[in-house]
């Protein structure tokens, strides 16, 4: 559990509310305040997502293009085999990545699959990575098997506020996921779970959406934020894009909210140019996705990430910890 003076759990509407509402600036301010409290502001931790189960979900989430009942042009495939997995991951360790993602579009996963995504996890784990994994729905005994294996993240998001979620998603409930959640902390696990603004929702939304979040009985870890990628074929496409600065005041309100979680800039991030991102690290941001592909929208190349990185004098959390190591080495070495 987390403990805290600034560690809050019993967040009120109106509370939240009025963050979302601060000028612009006192806002960014405030956000920026707390994030130097808790973390290296020049520091960003980077994961790499793969989808090792693509498409043919039975699920409706309206902002999928892998729902089977939507016609995105995206197919359905098996699960992966384990060596494909770990060639990628090998791959994305080499770019940079410190955390390993993997998605799987399942409602909730057979024990039978459950069984070989262990295997996987056990393999990436042992590349020294982080590993996180979206299956899904889990019962608490999947969550138990999954942490066996080593684990360490399991993402599930609420998407959205509990009032606004039926206008997106009626195949599972709300409580279905905050029932996931529940097993993945019982078993052990750091929970990933944020959700997805520019889906039609209001403010109000957003701040509830952020106030769950926030007042569950531990603050996720990770909180991505993704911006609503429209994909031809999906009811949200068409759906009136979000004012960029709302997205910002979400990653702002966020970090304020859940000071010791990282603040994933997420999907979207190929809508938004290199100024706005900048505008979302000062926010508090300080994790993103990167690679080509985000399961199966585009994402920003990772030189165009690096390149970033080196104009605001980012650097990815792993390679800082890397140099700290090497200097503890050499500091060690001239002592002798």
């Amino acid at each position: 559990m987390q403990h805290s003076s600034d560690i809050r759990h019993d967040w009120t509407k109106e509370e939240v509310l009025r963050l979302f509402s601060l000028p612009f600036n006192d806002l960014l301010f405030e956000a920026q305040g707390v994030h130097r409290k808790h973390f290296n502001a020049n520091e960003v931790q980077i994961s790499t997502l793969l989808s090792i189960k693509t498409g043919g979900c039975a699920e409706d989430c309206s902002y999928c293009p892998q729902a089977a009942q939507y016609d995105t042009g995206v197919k359905a495939s098996k699960l992966m085999c384990k060596d494909d997995v770990m060639a990628e991951a090998q791959k994305a360790k080499a770019a940079g990545a410190s955390r390993f993602c993997m998605g799987a579009a399942w409602r909730s996963p057979q024990d039978r699959d459950l069984e070989n995504v262990a295997g996987i996890i056990e393999g990436v784990k042992s590349l020294g990575m982080e590993t996180c994994a979206t299956l899904g729905m889990l019962t608490p005994a999947q969550a138990l098997r999954l942490k066996e294996a080593g684990l360490d993240y399991y993402n599930h998001n609420l998407d959205t506020s509990e009032e606004f979620y039926p206008n997106v998603i009626t195949t599972r409930t709300y409580q279905d996921r905050l029932d996931t959640l529940s097993n993945v902390r019982d078993a052990g696990m750091n929970v990933c779970c944020g959700g997805i603004v520019g889906m039609g929702e209001g403010q109000t939304d957003r701040a509830e959406l952020l106030r769950t979040l926030a007042n569950l009985p531990e603050h996720p870890q990770s909180v991505p934020v993704n911006l609503l990628v429209q994909v031809k074929g999906t009811p949200l496409a068409g759906t009136e894009e979000l004012d960029m600065f709302d997205f910002v005041r979400a990653i702002a309100v966020a970090r304020i909210m859940m000071p010791k979680s990282f603040v994933r800039l997420s999907a979207g991030r190929e809508a938004m140019n290199e100024q706005m991102q900048a505008l979302c690290f000062l926010a508090g941001a300080n994790s993103i996705f990167y690679g080509e592909k985000l399961l199966t929208t585009p994402n920003p190349g990772t030189n165009e990430d690096m390149k970033l990185f080196d104009k605001l004098g980012l650097k990815p959390l792993q390679l800082v910890q890397e140099e700290h190591v090497h200097a503890a080495e050499a500091g060690v070495a001239h002592a002798a």
